[in-house]
């Protein structure tokens, strides 16, 4: 009986030995849990703290992309100073990361032995880092906040930067097909396509982007090239009807010189009756018409000619300052010829008739008087003294005429009297100017 009890007894006592060197000496199965737990927490922080660095990291990337918007938009004081302030917290930022990587290479949370006390350590050493990075981050969300009403405006202007690019590549298109079209009009526009050629750097650098160039300098590049372009194409555009208004004048010169050969021939004989019929003094100023009027028909032919030969090299500048000067020069012949006819006709009129003159120039006069003398009692000096003037000066011409008997100097005459119409004139104009100034 005594030795079936002896037995449990035993068993109990090898049961309880086996059992604690199971265990070991850690205080048993609660004990390992233990070490397991704190290296579960470990592990946890390292994840908490990588969760955080990625959330610095993201908002750094997107804190910097901002700061180089805000540069790009122009280089303002505001701008300069974000990037300062930007370096500065990025500094900070980075001595963070610096001593989360040093907290991970630390340790390996990852290997089968280790320790809870290295794992404890572990921990607190990670949260620590954790809580390193939430204020990194807290500090550029708060930058970013403080960033935004620039970054609005800097993203604005940066948004008319697309479409004044897209206008500016548009309008060298547009200049590129007008030139194609005036070359298949056969038309070389060597001018034009020179100009164009010039605007290829300055496409280079649109295509460069406001990172190189910032939003102001590319919006004003893109506003240049977009003009020159435009004027380019219109130019080009313009060059068929150009060259056809270039023949067109080339034409009507060519006939004018012809007219003016048929006109010049008139001279000749009209000088020789004013020679022969009225003293020097009416005719001796236009001795070398004929020789002008000659020369400046050579001189416009040869100026013609000149512009024909730009216009077939199509030099259209060249052909239409010389058609300009072609002009001027049938203008100052055709001139020079009416004026000879036209002095032949004025002193025929007034050897015919002198009193005709007289009367006009009186008329003039009286109408003058009358109007100095409107609502006044007595005419203002400023007007009274020159008609006062005048008529003495028509009294002399005429008593000048009479008393010139057989030879009378009709050009002078009709010159006297021209003077009188004009002081007339001049002080009407005066008065008139005065009463609108009283309105």
């Amino acid at each position: 009986m005594a030795e079936v009890l002896v037995l449990p007894l035993v068993v109990a006592g090898a049961l309880g030995a086996a059992g604690a060197a199971s265990f070991g000496a850690g205080g048993g199965w609660w004990g390992r849990r233990g070490g397991d737990g704190m290296r579960a927490d470990a592990r946890a922080a390292r994840d908490a703290a990588q969760q955080a660095f990625y959330d610095v990291d993201s908002t750094q990337r997107e804190v910097r992309l901002a700061v180089e918007t805000v540069r790009s938009a122009g280089d303002s004081a505001t701008a300069r100073r974000a990037l300062a302030d930007f370096e500065a917290i990025s500094g900070r930022v980075d001595q963070v990361t610096v001593n989360y990587l040093s907290a991970l290479d630390a340790h390996d949370l990852d290997a089968e032995d280790l320790e809870s006390g290295v794992a404890a350590r572990a921990k607190h050493q990670l949260d620590d880092v954790k809580g390193q990075l939430g204020s990194a981050l807290a500090e550029l969300n708060d930058f970013l906040r403080k960033l935004q009403p620039t970054l609005e405006r800097a993203e604005s202007q940066l948004m008319r930067v697309t479409p004044a690019v897209e206008q500016a590549k548009q309008a060298l298109l547009a200049a590129s097909n007008a030139l194609d079209g005036a070359r298949a009009a056969g038309l070389r526009a060597d001018e034009l396509a020179a100009r164009l050629a010039e605007l290829a750097p300055e496409l280079g650098r649109l295509n460069e982007g406001v990172a190189q160039h910032g939003v102001p300098g590319t919006l004003e590049r893109a506003e240049r090239v977009k003009e020159r372009a435009e004027a380019i194409a219109a130019e080009a555009g313009h060059l068929p009807e150009r060259a056809r208004e270039i023949d067109r004048r080339v034409a009507s010169l060519r006939t004018r010189i012809q007219a003016l050969e048929t006109k010049a021939g008139t001279v000749d004989p009209a000088l020789s009756e004013l020679r022969r019929r009225f003293t020097t003094a009416c005719w001796q100023d236009l001795q070398r018409v004929p020789g002008q009027v000659a020369e400046a028909g050579r001189a416009a032919e040869a100026k013609l000619a000149e512009a024909s030969r730009a216009r077939d090299e199509q030099r259209w500048a060249d052909a239409t300052g010389a058609l300009g000067t072609v002009r001027a020069l049938l203008d100052t012949a055709d001139g020079s010829v009416v004026a000879v006819n036209e002095r032949l006709r004025q002193l025929n009129e007034v050897q015919i008739d002198p009193n005709k003159e007289v009367d006009r120039a009186r008329f003039a006069l009286r109408d003058a008087q009358r109007l100095a003398m409107s609502g006044r009692q007595a005419p203002d000096p400023r007007h009274a003294a020159p008609l006062d003037a005048a008529v003495s000066r028509l009294d002399r011409a005429v008593a000048e005429l009479e008393a010139a008997g057989r030879h009378p100097d009709y050009w002078r005459f009709l010159t006297e009297l021209a003077g009188v119409r004009e002081t007339a004139a001049h002080v009407v104009e005066l008065i008139r100017g005065e009463l609108g100034g009283q309105k």
